[in-house]
């Protein structure tokens, strides 16, 4: 039997955010938080993240429902997670993301081949307004154009 797939997108950060490059990274979870993003009870809503002082990459306000069968030693739902990045990947993301304009952005949460966690994070840049009118435009124009198409 197949595992279910997890992919839990963060689609309010492509719509406020211009996308310049991405980055995969492990995340430090402890036994509840990977079984309950394995049931798919997770958002990345809100969520962001920062570069530590001491030169480590942290997520914050990344829900992970409490896992239901969990015992009295359940996690806290929005605690600050490590994210597990090489040292030039997060040199990257600390020069990148300190330039004004610029932000961390994760942007989806998926268990790969061997079942791990992984979230891809994105140095994003801020869209102006008249850009998110555009966005919703082509998206529009889009769906008119598959209505055309199936009727």
């Amino acid at each position: 039997m197949k595992p279910k797939e997890i992919n839990i997108k963060n689609r309010r950060a492509t719509f406020d955010y211009e996308i310049v490059d991405t980055f995969t990274a492990g995340l430090v979870l402890t036994g509840t938080e990977i079984k309950s993003i394995r049931e798919g009870h997770a958002s990345l809503v809100d969520t962001f993240c920062y570069v530590s002082s001491e030169g480590e990459v942290w997520v914050k306000n990344m829900n992970i429902a409490q896992y239901f069968y969990g015992s009295y030693n359940n996690h806290e739902a929005r605690r600050d997670r490590k994210l597990l990045l090489t040292r030039r990947e997060i040199a990257r993301l600390s020069k990148e993301g300190s330039v004004p304009g610029y932000t961390i952005v994760p942007l989806r949460l998926f268990i790969n081949d061997r079942g791990l966690a992984k979230l891809v994070v994105g140095i994003a840049r801020g869209k102006k307004e008249y850009d998110k009118r555009q966005a919703i435009k082509e998206r529009e124009d889009k769906r008119q154009l598959a209505r055309m198409m199936h009727k």
